[in-house]
């Protein structure tokens, strides 16, 4: 199997451009951190955590949705989220990530890469990078957020979550760097 290829961000680009390579560059990182294992491999934790690559694809997948597709554009969660109880079950996916197989994981976060892309695409078409979001911070009197800061904060959580990714990977079968 070839590994997933990084996207590497330009090293002059625009603004606009820069921030989408750099999520792209996340996001291929943590395929290639999760690709060629097992269902039990990519369900296997490191302790003291319960953190699992099984995990960290299906929370990037439902995060992936809800900043892109339901904050930025105002669109209902996706249908596989609906039926879950949140207030009941608040770590659904990190939870059920187990019982997924690698192809419906990695099906489920291509997806959804897929149609954040899309409603990044028509933000960008429809204001730009200050392009407001359609739904207002859960703060009050913080108001909508920006294109800008939805794709800063994405990079963010990427970078976060690819450093667990990182070790998790190693202590599964000892891959290490990119």
């Amino acid at each position: 199997m070839t590994p997933t290829e990084l996207t590497r961000p330009p090293l002059r680009a625009n603004e606009a451009e820069s921030l989408i390579a750099f999520l792209d560059y996340h996001r291929d990182y943590l395929r290639r951190k999760s690709e060629g294992l097992t269902q039990e491999q990519l369900a296997q934790p490191l302790a003291p955590s319960t953190m699992t690559l099984a995990g960290l694809l299906k929370h990037l997948a439902l995060v992936e949705d809800h900043w892109f597709s339901e904050v930025l554009m105002g669109n209902e969660e996706a249908e596989i989220w609906q039926p879950i109880d949140w207030d009941a079950d608040p770590d659904w996916e990190w939870r059920t990530a187990a019982d997924d197989s690698p192809g419906t994981l990695r099906a489920l976060f291509d997806s959804t890469v897929e149609t954040s892309d899309r409603c990044i695409q028509q933000a960008l078409d429809e204001g730009g990078l200050d392009r407001l979001s359609h739904r207002e911070s859960r703060r009050p009197g913080n108001g909508h957020f920006s294109l800008r800061w939805i794709l800063l904060h994405m990079i963010e959580e990427y970078a976060q979550h690819n450093g667990h990714a990182d070790l998790i990977r190693e202590s599964v079968d000892g891959v290490t760097g990119e």
